[in-house]
């Protein structure tokens, strides 16, 4: 069977590495998305590549930037693909067009702004087009119960795209915490930069919040180690005033701070506290891009990772001291000049994409069979949902969110 052709709908920074009119200054100067489908469509795992955003006048740029950045950087790597809209037009759903002309079977990658995510996935799914959603899957629970719904009867795979599971060292710990007897407490935290805040200025505040956008990656780790356990109870507390003075919206929040109940489902005596800290108000050289560290007790051992420091540090005259994190993206080239980051966590994820839709088109695997693994599944992330929107509604209403699971629908009160 030929592998399948993959639409990626939003042209920004994660998939291209062009912010305003040139080239990221995070840590993704050429993208994520595109480098790592290139490579894939170059190994044969993947066919005719497109890119929907809402502009076409973007793309000769975006053309510009790729060939540059990626083909001459990598041996001549082909970054081609079909553009939708066209120069000169412009559409807020030409993603529906890009969709539309995909045969039956092919893969959409969406890294568009959060409320944008349930449409475009919903579109492809009811379509028979696979799914591979950046986090959070969408914000409202019902969205994302709905989707699940959806999938199940279109058989098509969707997949949070949640790199984090595949860090090794956090893969790792996931391995080990099955060990360690009853989850009691979890604390975790994760910033970026107040350069982000100008980066996702257009929506930052507006359409999402913080919270969202980093403890989406912490909060799915905790899920993932912790399978017998189900949250029931949120309380959200929020700082504010560093984004408002860069000139976000008032609402937009700093730092955003999760406290989560958890109970075991077996012994709902058992009871477990998650502390979950995200922010985008960081010093602008603090060396590293993402802080990202959490601590995990139970009842026979602990765990403790810190994956912003990692042992490999550089240091020059512009930028002073910075830690890099190449176990995310290698971005150095192979001793041929072929783009050699396949080892990287960030390329990993979406390999492990392309790889359950390559198996479930040829009938080799279930959807079923996809939920047991250890895969950021839409059935493997509801939880992670749950809390997020309920972290939400906790800062807007100022109290605790009950989340409740009645006959396998969840709600929150």
């Amino acid at each position: 069977m030929a592998p399948p052709e993959v639409l990626m709908v939003g042209t920004g920074e994660y998939t291209t590495g062009f912010v305003g009119g040139g080239a990221s200054k995070s840590d993704k100067k050429v993208g994520v998305v595109g480098l790592t489908l290139f490579d894939l469509r170059r190994r044969g795992k993947v066919g005719k590549l497109s890119m929907v955003g809402v502009s076409g006048d973007k793309f000769p740029a975006i053309r510009e930037h790729l060939q540059k950045n990626i083909s001459e950087a990598y041996n001549g790597l082909d970054v081609s693909f079909e553009e939708f809209p066209k120069e000169g037009k412009r559409d807020p759903e030409s993603y529906k067009q890009a969709i539309d002309a995909l045969p039956k079977g092919s893969a959409i990658t969406i890294f568009t702004p959060d409320p944008t995510h349930f449409p475009i996935a919903l579109y492809a799914i009811e379509r028979g087009i696979h799914v591979l959603v950046t986090k959070p899957a969408v914000k409202l629970l019902d969205e994302h119960q709905k989707l699940l719904e959806a999938a199940r009867k279109h058989n098509v795979f969707v997949f949070v795209e949640h790199h984090k599971r595949f860090d090794p060292a956090y893969a790792d710990a996931r391995f080990r915490a099955k060990n360690l007897g009853d989850f009691n407490y979890f604390y975790s935290y994760m910033s970026q930069p107040k350069s982000q805040l100008e980066t996702f200025k257009a929506w930052a505040g507006k359409d999402s919040d913080i919270s969202y956008y980093l403890n989406s990656h912490h909060i799915d780790i905790n899920e993932s180690m912790v399978p017998d356990y189900t949250p029931v109870r949120v309380m959200a507390s929020a700082a504010r005033g560093i984004a408002t003075d860069l000139g976000c919206v008032p609402e937009t929040e700093d730092t955003i701070t999760l406290l989560v109940d958890w109970v075991k489902k077996s012994d709902p005596g058992k009871r477990a506290t998650g502390v979950y800290t995200a922010g985008w108000a960081a010093p602008q050289k603090a060396g590293v891009h993402s802080n990202q560290y959490f601590h995990y007790m139970a009842s026979k051992g602990e765990v403790r990772i810190n994956q912003a420091k990692r042992g490999y540090d550089v240091t020059d005259d512009d930028t002073g001291l910075l830690w890099y994190n190449p176990f995310y993206m290698k971005y150095a080239p192979d001793e041929e000049g072929n783009f050699a980051g396949q080892t990287g966590y960030g390329y990993i994820s979406f390999e492990k994409f392309i790889d359950a839709v390559n198996a479930l088109n040829e009938g080799k695997i279930t959807l079923e069979q996809l939920d047991e693994r250890p895969l950021p599944t839409l059935k493997n992330t509801i939880a992670t949902t749950a809390i997020l929107q309920a972290g939400r509604r906790s800062l807007d209403d100022n109290r605790p969110i009950e989340i409740v699971q009645e006959n396998g629908v969840w709600s929150l009160k």
